[in-house]
This record gives C-alpha cells, sequence and structure tokens, in this order.
C-alpha cells in the first residue's frame, strides 16, 4: 500500500492542525542549527587531527641509582 499525493496533503494538514505554523517552523530552525553545528564539530576534529601536537621533548634520563647526582649506590662488596 502507497500513499498517494491526497494522503500525503492530508497527512501534511493533519500536522499542520496540531502543531501550528510557528512550532513547525521552530523545531525546523533548531534541526538546522545541529545540523550545522555537528558539521562545524566535524571540522574541527578533522583540523585538530591535521595538526601536529607540537610537544617538546627533553633529553633522556637514566633513573638508575649509580647515574643520579648525589645519591649512592648501594654496592656489597
Amino acid at each position: 500500500m502507497s500513499l498517494g499525493p491526497w494522503q500525503l496533503i492530508i497527512i501534511a494538514l493533519v500536522i499542520l492542525v496540531l502543531f501550528g505554523r510557528g512550532r513547525i517552523s521552530e523545531m525546523m530552525g533548531d534541526f538546522g542549527k545541529g545540523i550545522k553545528s555537528f558539521k562545524q564539530g566535524m571540522n574541527e576534529d578533522e583540523s585538530a587531527q591535521a595538526k601536529p601536537t607540537g610537544s617538546i621533548e627533553g633529553p633522556a634520563v637514566d633513573a638508575s641509582p649509580e647515574k643520579q647526582p648525589g645519591k649512592t649506590a648501594d654496592r656489597t662488596d
């Protein structure tokens, strides 16, 4: 069973009567804002992945007790 043009017109009129023209336009405006926000978020995500993080690494540090200044290694001779 398919919907013909007259059935679609009747459904549209019933929706218009139930919600009113102002409410439908408000919902469509909110829907458009949501899509715009989603696209903007996707573009920000793609640009964040393309940019390097720019982290600066210091020299490698050996944490062994023999090489730490001011500490003596426990040796058993």
